[in-house]
């Protein structure tokens, strides 16, 4: 390969990893946390124990839905909606959801009377999803959209000319020199690199497939128009529902007296009971019910795909109109295309142990690309070329402070969110949004710290806060809510249990950090090194 198409490459690596790694490095940080997004929704609930958790038995679920259907007709008659989601996990309430022309509303129920509780259970937040919606939107709607798509578009780019530039790229994984100043920077920056390259070239690129209709829509467009059902009629047409003969509606008068029937036949359908029930166009002409089996554990499954079976009956009659039940099917169809490509981004195979590959990889990508704008800095550092002419210090100085709201920052902002669900009184108006916004402020208050000290000692002082604070979280669970890991792991709750321990264990790594980021800024500035190096990888 000639030197000077690597050296162009080697320019762009450099660029656009620089430009795009520091938000690349919050969409990564904050897309790792959301592979844990159910657990971490759980924990930042905090259900209480159910009033009649003491008294009574969970209703069985042929007592329960009629009770839960003569709710919703009592607390919304005209809706053109209703939905009805059965307890997961032991414990839990029943939500009863339902929209109107003017809105739509919640309300719980207790499984044990099958009263309606006088709030909804459990503290309202938007969980482990608002590191989610984070990881692609940037909460800054249809603009963040475009942006994380464009910095992923550059990511993809710095990924492979990276591979491009790094001649002996395998053999450097092998090579690590602590203490080294730069060296020890770009030897960690290879190793992340090359430990998670399969990892960071799929995730990257199923996460700019993931919205191809969106990044993409002329051929969507073109075929199924451009207004708002657009979508619904391209995927109808790519996974067509199996056809179903009629079933025999005898003795089947009114809703309420056959619907527990429905859904008994439905987990006969399905394979598996009821989760989640939606009625649409309730005690209405051509009232559908849709009855939704819940996903099965992936981790017993050896199929990538493994897709919630539902059944879809005439809410009046009786009658079957819909199934879909992948489990049984053989067929390969072009819809199977997306729904890979959606699968292998959000870890929705292989259980739990797919899971913690998917979050350990995800952090060591994060470190590659913290690595790599670390290096940056450390070369024009201590070797300035005056690219940007009088404005060279300054805006350095702009990369440095980026550099530690990048990392350090968004980790710092992530614990918050956490104190702020807790410290937000549970029965306080839109506390969905204040969470939000405390991650937010507190993610821009971190690069204010970062330009007001010097970078080394903002890397000191935000990894020892983020480590004081990721330690004190299950100490401030105990005091506002009364649970804590010892309850958790007496009750067999695994995954909140997991939460806490996690967050000890980012306790100690971020206290490591913070010490390594001491040691660090105490060394005496190394000797400059002859320039005996590549053009390329000077470059880096």
């Amino acid at each position: 390969m000639k030197e000077g198409f690597r050296q162009s490459m080697a320019w762009l690596h450099t660029w656009c990893g620089l430009t795009c790694g520091w938000l690349l490095c919050a969409i990564f940080l904050t897309g790792t946390l959301s592979v844990f997004r159910d657990p971490i929704t759980r924990w930042m609930q905090a259900t209480p124990a159910l009033p009649s958790a003491s008294t009574h038995a969970a209703l069985p679920e042929q007592a329960l839905v009629p009770r839960a259907l003569a709710q919703l007709r009592q607390l919304a008659p005209q809706a053109r909606l209703w939905r009805i989601t059965l307890p997961a996990y032991p414990g839990e309430a029943l939500t009863l959801f339902w929209r109107t022309p003017d809105g739509q509303g919640q309300a719980s129920l207790d499984p044990g009377s099958g009263e309606v509780l006088p709030s909804l259970w459990g503290r309202q937040t938007e969980g482990g999803r608002h590191f989610m919606s984070f990881h692609y939107t940037l909460h800054g709607g249809i603009p963040g959209y475009w942006l994380v798509g464009w910095v992923s578009m550059c990511g993809l780019i710095a990924l492979v000319s990276g591979v491009i530039v790094h001649k002996r790229i395998f053999l450097d994984f092998f090579t690590f020199r602590p203490g080294k100043g730069q060296r020890s920077w770009l030897d960690a920056h290879n190793a992340t690199a090359v430990l998670t390259l399969p990892f960071l070239l799929m995730i990257v690129y199923t996460g700019l497939a993931y919205f191809y209709t969106s990044y993409m829509p002329a051929p969507l467009h073109a075929v199924y128009g451009s207004d708002e059902d657009a979508y619904t009629r391209y995927a109808d047409d790519l996974s067509p529902a199996s056809a179903v003969a009629g079933a025999d509606t005898t003795g089947l008068n009114s809703v309420p007296a056959y619907l527990p029937e429905l859904v008994q036949r439905a987990a006969v359908l399905n394979g598996a009971p009821a989760q989640t029930l939606v009625i649409e166009r309730p005690d209405q002409p051509g009232s559908k019910l849709r009855v939704i089996a819940p996903v099965a554990d992936t981790g017993s499954s050896r199929r990538l795909l493994n897709p919630a079976n539902s059944v879809v009956f005439d809410a009046n009659s009786g009658a079957v109109l819909e199934q879909h039940a992948d489990a049984s099917r053989t067929d390969v169809r072009a819809q199977d295309v997306e729904e890979v490509i959606k699968t292998l981004h959000v870890a929705g195979f292989g259980g739990w142990i797919s899971k913690w590959l998917y979050f350990i990889c995800g952090l060591a990508g994060t470190l590659m690309m913290a690595t790599g704008t670390l290096l940056f800095s450390i070369k024009r550092r201590r070797r300035s070329e005056q690219e940007f002419g009088a404005a060279t210090a300054g805006i350095y100085r702009v990369v440095e402070a980026l550099n530690v709201a990048a990392l350090a920052g968004t980790a710092l902002a992530s614990v918050a969110y956490f104190y702020a669900n807790r410290l937000v009184p549970a029965a306080q108006a839109e506390r969905v949004q204040i969470e939000i916004h405390a991650f937010l402020w507190v993610w821009m208050a971190t690069l204010l710290h970062a330009l007001l000290r010097p970078p080394a000692r903002a890397w000191v002082e935000q990894l020892a806060v983020t480590a004081l604070l990721c330690l004190g979280l299950p100490l401030l669970n105990a005091l506002t809510t009364g649970q804590h890991v010892g309850v958790y792991l007496a009750a067999g709750d695994l995954q909140r249990a997991g939460v806490e321990l996690v967050s000890l264990a980012f306790a100690v790594a971020f206290a490591y950090g913070s010490y390594r980021a001491h040691r660090s800024a105490m060394r005496p500035a190394p000797v400059r090194a002859k320039r005996g190096a590549t053009a390329a990888r000077d470059a880096l």
